[in-house]
C-alpha cells in the first residue's frame, strides 16, 4: 500500500447541492455556531465523543478546526465539513475515520446540523465520500457505525447501500450510564459508489 502522505486527496467535492471541503482555519464561528444549535440532538447518540461532550467555546472550536485540518494534511484523518451550495451554510461534518490502510479499510462517520436535518444532505454526502473512497484512494470496505436506537443514521445507511453486518450488543456505555447496541454496516466497492 502507498504511503497515506502520498495519496493526493480533493480539497473540495461537489454534488448536486453541496460541497465537502476539509475543515480549515477561520472555520471555528462556523463550526461553533453549528454545533452550538445542534448538541442536544448529537449528545443523544454521539455524547460519547469527546469533541461533543465538551462544552465548547469560540477558541476550542477554532482549534478544533485546525487540528482537523493537520490530521487530513497528515492524513490521520479525513475530514469534510458539509455546506450547502445555495444558502453557503455549514450543515453538517462527514470523514473517514480509523483508516486502515495495509487492507485498505476506513469508517465513515457525519454529522448534520439540526436545522438542516431530514433534506437528504447527508445521504447526499456519504454517496460522494464512498466515490472517493472507493475510485481514488482504492478502499475495499467502507464501514458506518451507529447507535441501534438510531433510526434516521440506520436509514442514511441503508440508503446509500451499505449492509448490515451485525449488531454489537453492550458495545459502548452512554455518558449516562446506560448500555448501547451498535449496528455494524459495510460497504464494499463492487455496491456501487
Amino acid at each position: 500500500m502507498t504511503d497515506p502522505l502520498l495519496l493526493d486527496l480533493p480539497l473540495s467535492l461537489t454534488t448536486a447541492r453541496l460541497t465537502l471541503r476539509p475543515p480549515q482555519a477561520g472555520d471555528g464561528p462556523l463550526f461553533l455556531a453549528a454545533l452550538t444549535e445542534s448538541l442536544p440532538e448529537l449528545r443523544r447518540y454521539l455524547g460519547a465523543l469527546p469533541w461533543i461532550a465538551c462544552d465548547h467555546t469560540a477558541e476550542s472550536a477554532e482549534l478544533y478546526c485546525r487540528n482537523a485540518h493537520a490530521n487530513f494534511v497528515a492524513r490521520k484523518d479525513i475530514p469534510y465539513f458539509i455546506f450547502d451550495q445555495t444558502t453557503g451554510q455549514l450543515v453538517g461534518g462527514i470523514g473517514l475515520h480509523r483508516a486502515v490502510w495495509a487492507t485498505p479499510k476506513a469508517e465513515v462517520g457525519y454529522w448534520c446540523r439540526s436545522s438542516s436535518a431530514g433534506r437528504g444532505f447527508v445521504g447526499e454526502a456519504v454517496t460522494a465520500l464512498a466515490g472517493l473512497a472507493f475510485h481514488q484512494l482504492g478502499l475495499v470496505r467502507l464501514e458506518l457505525i451507529t447507535d441501534q436506537a438510531n433510526q434516521a443514521s440506520r436509514r442514511v445507511a441503508e440508503r446509500c447501500g451499505f449492509t448490515l453486518e451485525g449488531t454489537l450488543r453492550n458495545e459502548s456505555r452512554a455518558p449516562d450510564g446506560t448500555l448501547r447496541n451498535m449496528c455494524v454496516y459495510a460497504r464494499l466497492p463492487e455496491t456501487g459508489a
